[in-house]
Parts: structure tokens; sequence; C-alpha cells
């Protein structure tokens, strides 16, 4: 797009379902970022423990989540704004809020990405330790984002989620889904001690800061306008469907396979998932299964220090301005500047060397925890914070403000994630 052009002025396709399916990318960048190993085993737990009985939570979670990226995407598309340019205009809070606990958070989420892709490589080539499978992933992760755009990484991505779909849930279907039982679980019911669960299944699972990164990836995908919300509402939807796909899959594998097993909290319960696979089925289900592993794991380095350096190099932009500057559009963003601005380049290596620091306290369970706790504090400020600016009669177009079915949605999410930041919190403190 030339420099006077409008976001308006440019050509968009008609919206026919294939020209809809075509345009699919940034939806599943921000679904494959935001479920994480991590994600993956506490639906598995929540499997072993209640079967198929919580299955009703995977589905309303998915709701939540895609009614959560939607209107993150909307709100970049109608407002032509930022998601940091919409808090800007919130008061000094906000972004203050947001500045420290983007520091915070990449300090203690890069230690549990790089732990989270190491654990499978480490079991596949135990050449190295852990920590030094998870110093190569942050390396790794540091290259392919540094030297790499939106384009590449996009396809990447794609190429990795593929991996994880065919072994994650070819897993599923090895171990053969009780179709009746899952039916069931779609009534909802809540066994004794499965609330924690339950607000887990719905509120932790591909739900964390990297929700915030998917507007800024449409803008890299080239949408700018109101004209591209179907196209957007197709890609949300496809990412959070295969998300709720995956974590179904893990429930499955859970309920099916190790029902009443002593599960090891964290990310480790997957390789006991491989070595359960190997007991029963032999090294050929294992190997496929840790690689499938890899890729969830690793899926979440590349978004992640992709798509939060973005949201930093535009929160550090935004914070320079002088109070007196007037609101931005999105005509004032360039995201390729964003990329090469000395911002992005510094939160890339604040998310790869300090974090490589924790790798070698040998707790990263502890590490886990504290990310849990960091994840639920951002998603009621995300959540409560779009439910403002999407009802905002000044920055919003009439046609394009929130109606009583996404309000409604906003609503429960905010509800749903200060009950999962009370209970992480309970969880810590108890």
């Amino acid at each position: 797009m030339s420099a006077d052009a409008k976001p308006e002025d440019v050509a968009v396709p008609e919206a026919t379902w294939k020209a809809r399916l075509k345009q699919v990318g940034p939806g599943v960048m921000a679904a494959a970022t935001g479920v994480g190993a991590g994600d993956l085993v506490a639906t598995m737990v929540a499997g072993s423990r209640y079967g198929y009985a919580l299955f009703w939570a995977v589905v309303l979670g998915a709701v939540f989540k895609l009614a959560l990226g939607e209107a993150v995407g909307r709100w970049h598309l109608a407002s032509h704004r930022t998601m940091l340019q919409g808090w800007r205009t919130l008061g000094r809070w906000a972004t203050t809020y947001f500045g420290i606990y983007i520091v915070i958070w990449g300090f203690i989420y890069g230690a549990t990405a790089m732990s989270a892709s190491a654990l499978p490589l480490n079991a596949l080539f135990p050449v190295l330790p852990v920590s030094g499978w998870g110093i190569v992933c942050g390396l790794l992760g540091l290259a392919l984002v540094w030297f790499g755009r939106y384009r590449l990484l996009e396809k990447l991505m794609t190429v990795l989620v593929g991996i994880m779909f065919v072994t994650v849930v070819g897993t599923a279907i090895l171990v053969g889904p009780n179709l009746p039982a899952l039916g069931a679980g779609l009534v909802p019911s809540l066994p004794d001690g499965s609330v924690a669960y339950v607000l887990g299944l719905m509120g932790g699972v591909g739900g964390t800061i990297t929700m915030a990164a998917y507007g800024y990836w449409t803008f890299a995908k080239g949408w700018r306008s109101p004209k591209w919300l179907p196209f957007m509402r197709t890609d949300n939807a496809v990412g959070y469907i295969t998300t709720a796909i995956f974590v179904a899959a893990m429930l499955v594998v859970g309920a099916g396979m190790l029902r009443g097993a002593n599960l090891t909290a964290g990310d480790t319960g997957l390789l006991q998932l491989g070595d359960a696979l190997a007991t029963d089925y032999g090294q050929w289900a294992r190997i496929p299964f840790l690689v499938g592993f890899f890729a969830v794991a690793f899926t979440s380095v590349i978004g992640v220090w992709n798509g939060v350096s973005l949201l930093f190099a535009d929160w550090w932009r935004t914070w320079r301005m002088p109070k007196s500057a007037p609101p931005e559009t999105a005509a004032d963003y360039d995201h390729a500047a964003g990329e090469k601005s000395p911002a992005y380049r510094f939160y890339l290596l604040w998310l790869t060397f300090p974090p490589m620091l924790l790798l070698f306290l040998g707790k990263p369970f502890q590490i886990t925890i504290v990310y849990g706790v960091l994840g639920a504090l951002f998603m009621p400020f995300l959540a409560g914070t779009l439910l403002w600016l999407l009802n905002s009669k000044t920055m919003m177009p009439a046609e394009h403000r929130s109606r009583w079915v996404s309000n409604t949605a906003l609503g429960l999410c905010l509800l749903l994630f200060v009950g999962v930041a009370a209970n992480e919190l309970i969880d810590v403190l108890g």
C-alpha cells in the first residue's frame, strides 16, 4: 500500500468461501501460538481424571476464544487502530500496566517456551540436556524471526500446525474415542474437584497475550479496512476450531489411555504419554508423537517471538508519544518498520537471552506456575478493554460496534478470566 493510499482504497476480493479460505493465516498463527505443550497436558490430565465429562468445557472455551479473537480483529479492521492505539485512548494507566506486564511476562515466558521445546528433543536426541536443547531452540527462534518476515513465518507455522494435527489427532484416533461418552460430555456437569479444571479448559487453553497480537498479523496480511471483516471472521474461526480439535484430541487420549494414571504436572506429562505409547504400541507410535510435541511447543516460540515483539515495539512507539498528540489510525502504523525497529529487536533479545538463566535452575514446574499466573492476569484486561473500546461511539463506526451477542460473549469472557485469575492466585498463595 502506498504512503498516500487509504486502507479502503486497497482492492478486496469478493468474499466467497474459496477466497476466504485462501486468505487463512493470521488465525492459525494466533491459535497455534496460544496453545502450548502445558495446555495440552492440562487437558490430558482432565481427561485422565474425569474421562469425557468435561468435554463441554472444551467446546465452550473454544467459543469464548473465537469471540475474543473476532473482537481483536474487528477492532483493528473497523476502528483503523492497533491494540496499543486503542489502549492509549483509555489513559496512561492502560499503557503503563501493559508495559510493566509485557516486560515481566517475556522474561518468564522465554524460559517456559524454550524448556517445552527442548523436552521432546532431549527425549529423541539425549546428546544435550534439556537446558542445552532449550538454548538451541531459543537461538533458532531468534534467527527465524530476526531475519524472516510475516509471509515466511506464516508458511512455517502452517507446516508445523499440519504436523501437530496429524500427530495429536492421530494419537487420539489410535487410542480410539468413545463417541457415545464424548457426546454425553457435551452436557454440562461438575464432578467433585473439577472446578479448577473447568476454569482451565475454558479460560486457559489458547488464551494468552498472543491473542492481542492477532490484529497485527491481520495488518501484516494486508487487511486494513472493514471490507476484510468476512475474511477475518473465517480466518479466526478456522484457527480456533483447529485449536478445539487439538484440545478434544488430548481429552480423548487422557480419557481413553491414561484414565486413573498419576500424571506429572507441567510439560513433562507429554513425555509420560510418549512412554505409554511406546509401551502399548511400540516406538513407531512414540517417535511421531514426540515430533508433534516439538511442533506444538515450537509454534509458540515462533509466534511469540514475532507477535509479542510487535506488541512491544508498538507499545514503545505509543509510550513515547506526547500526551497532546492526536489519536492515531492504522495509516500511522507501519508493520514493516515495526519488524525492523530497535524496540522490536530489543524485545526479541529479551525473550531469548535473559530467560536462558532460568533454564539452569532445574525447576520448570515452578516457572510454569508463575507463567500461568501472569497469563491469567492479562486476559481480564484484554476482555474488559475490548468490551469498552468496541462500544465506543467516538472510535467505532456504528455498523461495527458490538451487538448483544458480542457483548454477552465478551462479558462472560471477562467473568471467566477473573475467575481463572482468582483460581491461579489462590493456588499460588495456598
